[in-house]
């Protein structure tokens, strides 16, 4: 198995201008060591990819392995709807160090499953570093069906799916078609513990960013099979995995980690900051989850 347990999808920290706030990812990136993270994925969703350019995106994953030194994993994410550049992306996660990648399914432009299977088999062929898949179809309007991850899983250097679609039934039925050595993480935290309770290895989280080590309890509870303890967990956090998504991610979860003195109040156009009227609920469920 590739990795195991509470993934944080990392915000990428900014100024109030949007200028990548280096001091601030070094913070970030201790913050999780100390919390048992079990490991950090630069720049995806949550890392807004959409809005840093190529050269931005490799650096940011590359100052994160640097950051890291080898005390977490890190997964780059580098997937994109061009197939030439989720390669160029892979390619300069690799030369960074990463431990791995994750690519999205290839958005907007909507591929059937033939074409999502040679996009990722092209990926995987062109560059040798592990590889995650990711299905999140209320983003990409494309949806990796699970025969079609099965497919891709026989593929040596591919080692696992972030399934976002918040869909449980999908984990048993994709967990018999991939085989037990294919990695099964949630990318949805309001179903993630049942998800881990029914099979799943893990979670790429957004919450993590803000309670790290209660979604590590939780996840190492789920993981166990101790059910009750991870519900019990799970009931803390359940109002933080609301919240922050009251607005579109990664708009509250930047504004909670701007709150806990992480980082500053930056995030970059079409994105803006979090409305006013929105505070208080977040506040409320960090308070309620504990974090500091």
């Amino acid at each position: 198995m590739f990795l195991r347990g509470s993934i944080v999808a990392l915000i990428t920290p900014m100024d109030a201008e949007g200028a990548f706030d280096d001091a601030a990812l070094a913070r970030l990136v201790d913050f999780h060591v100390d919390a048992g993270t079990a490991g950090i994925v630069a720049v995806g969703t949550t890392g807004e990819s959409a809005t840093l350019d190529e050269n931005e995106h490799c650096a940011v994953i590359a100052r994160c392995v640097e950051l890291a030194a080898g005390r977490i994993p890190v997964i780059g994410g580098t997937g994109a709807n061009a197939t030439a550049e989720a390669i160029r992306l892979t390619r300069c996660a690799q030369r960074a160090g990463a431990d791995a990648a994750l690519l999205v399914t290839p958005y907007y432009n909507k591929p059937t499953q033939a074409g999502l299977i040679a996009h990722h088999r092209a990926v995987a062929e062109a560059v040798d570093i592990p590889q995650i898949l990711y299905n999140v179809p209320g983003r990409t309007a494309c949806d990796m069906l699970p025969e079609t991850s099965a497919e891709l899983a026989a593929v040596e250097n591919i080692v696992g799916l972030k399934d976002a679609t918040g869909d449980l039934a999908r984990v048993t039925w994709q967990r018999e078609l991939c085989g037990p050595d294919f990695a099964l993480y949630s990318g949805d935290d309001g179903t993630a513990c049942e998800f881990m309770l029914r099979g799943g290895d893990g979670v790429v989280s957004v919450t993590a960013n803000v309670v790290p080590a209660l979604m590590r309890r939780m996840c190492d509870a789920a993981l166990g099979g101790a059910r009750d303890d991870a519900l019990g967990l799970n009931a803390r956090i359940e109002p933080l995995h609301r919240a922050l998504f009251v607005e579109s991610n990664p708009i509250p979860v930047k504004w909670a980690v701007a709150e806990m003195g992480l980082a500053q109040t930056g995030i970059r156009l079409p994105l803006t900051w979090l409305m006013p009227e929105h505070e208080g609920k977040v506040r409320a469920a960090m308070r309620y989850a504990d974090a500091d």
